[in-house]
């Protein structure tokens, strides 16, 4: 668990969220949403010079340029199978690259040109179902961390974040996660569905981590953050906002985290789930109809685990779970 002050841990978020240039912020320069950086128009030459046979050789260039992401279909449009990489037949290729071909792409984060960037992050994700190669892409982690929370760019986020959570993520990278955890937030609360989901894919796993957890809940959001389990939200985005809500009620109120008398800034994301003014027992009672029934599902899962564990014995001044909000015939 982190030993730092809260108060310290709060300003250290805050200064990263300052960090973050403000042309490059969400309604920024570019507008709400916007990319910045390099057009996508930019030919295939351009965008392919760091990859270039001769450059990666035959088998690593042919298992980068095969790489083709699933077909996007029905609610879950935009939301790839976690362990999707390559496709058939291009596995034995990609087998045949060797470490000096995954720190030769692994070098092209550092091009100037965002698509360049987004290249790079592909195909590492695609090398990455590889099991071999995951120590080494490994070791880019904190540069990735590093894009995705300076760089405004949709497209550059979604490929960053796919590639994050098809790693598993060493405890070294830890600082650079609290860090870059107001940019994960600012990414949640876009309006590019596709990031938003990764985002919240990312920010689910690291709610299971004891020592990010507090980070989490602390982390600064918007006044309606609510607005983002409305019911004419996509099912797929509600669908893992609610495990997110989940994870977080039962970190929240398990016997480690109770062991601390917790304090949270007042537009921070516990307060907007779980502090006194909140309606999160609107919003889920109204998903419980929801039309998709995993979403139905899980918001009563999320209503279940926000009733603080009958075994765990703690005393109500160390511990302070969330009200129950479905109290009075709710």
């Amino acid at each position: 668990m982190d030993s730092r002050d809260p108060a310290q841990r709060s300003a250290q978020a805050t200064a990263s969220r300052a960090a973050w240039p403000l042309a490059q912020r969400p309604g920024g320069v570019g507008g709400k949403g916007g990319h910045q950086g390099a057009p996508r128009s930019a030919g295939k030459e351009e965008l392919s010079k760091g990859f270039r046979r001769g450059f990666l050789g035959p088998h690593a260039f042919a298992a980068v340029t095969s790489y083709r992401e699933a077909p996007e279909s029905g609610s879950w449009a935009g939301v790839l199978p976690r362990t999707q990489s390559l496709p058939p037949g291009a596995q034995s290729q990609a087998s045949a690259c060797t470490a000096d071909d995954i720190s030769l792409v692994g070098s092209m984060l550092d091009d100037k040109d965002n698509s360049a960037k987004i290249q790079a992050l592909n195909a590492l994700k695609a090398l990455s179902g590889i099991r071999k190669f995951r120590l080494k892409i490994q070791e880019h982690s904190i540069k990735v961390l590093e894009l995705i929370s300076t760089i405004w760019d949709s497209e550059l986020h979604v490929a960053g974040l796919r590639l994050l959570n098809n790693l598993p993520l060493p405890d070294f990278v830890h600082p650079q996660l609290r860090w870059v955890m107001p940019a994960l937030m600012e990414i949640l609360q876009s309006d590019y569905i596709l990031a938003q989901v990764q985002a919240i894919q990312l920010l689910s796993c690291l709610a299971q981590k004891n020592d990010l957890l507090y980070d989490i809940l602390n982390c600064q959001v918007h006044s309606n953050f609510l607005n983002l389990l409305q019911c004419t939200q996509p099912g797929s985005l509600l669908f893992e906002l609610l495990v997110f809500a989940e994870r977080l009620s039962e970190g929240q109120n398990s016997p480690h985290y109770c062991a601390v008398r917790w304090h949270y800034s007042e537009r921070s994301l516990h307060e907007a789930l779980f502090g006194e003014d909140s309606r999160l027992a609107d919003r889920l009672l109204a998903l419980v109809i929801h039309p998709e029934e995993d979403v139905q599902i899980q918001a009563c899962k999320v209503i279940v685990s926000l009733q603080c564990p009958p075994d765990v014995e703690v005393q109500p001044s160390a511990c302070q779970p969330s009200h129950s909000f479905f109290n009075n015939g709710e």
